[in-house]
């Protein structure tokens, strides 16, 4: 699976890539909201993770360039963010497919309910393995 990482905290941003590719992701992690809607149309990963507080495009503006974008309106944007749920319905709205406050994302061991998180959002029911697509 690929997974476009937009997150400008370093220290966030690292160790979400680092869990994702414990779970056998491809991740390409970014710390601009310009930068990753460019990589966002030009790579189209399978989920985008969107930190709503960004340099030279903020969260907002990213996300609905992306279900805008006939290329990109299809990709599930997770919407990461420090502030409370209550923006959730109004994320949602505007096209996010689930919010997650960064308070509550597990980064711990090897990525596991990161991942049991985005498959249940996308409908897939067998946790992700190395081994899972030679079956």
């Amino acid at each position: 699976m690929r997974i476009l990482v937009i997150e400008d905290s370093r220290f966030l941003r690292s160790a979400i890539e680092r869990t994702l590719v414990k779970a056998h992701c491809d991740v390409i992690a970014i710390g601009d909201g310009r930068e990753g809607l460019r990589h966002a149309q030009d790579d189209h990963p399978d989920v985008i993770l969107l930190d709503m507080m960004l340099p030279n495009l903020d969260g907002t503006a990213v996300l609905r360039v992306l279900k805008e974008d006939p290329r990109t309106k299809v990709i599930p944007v997770i919407v990461l963010s420090g502030l409370p749920q209550k923006n959730e319905s109004r994320l949602k709205s505007a096209g996010a497919a689930a919010y997650i406050e960064k308070s509550r994302l597990n980064l711990s061991g090897d990525g596991n309910d990161l991942m049991k998180f985005i498959h249940d959002l996308l409908g897939e029911l067998s946790p992700v393995s190395a081994d899972s697509s030679q079956s």
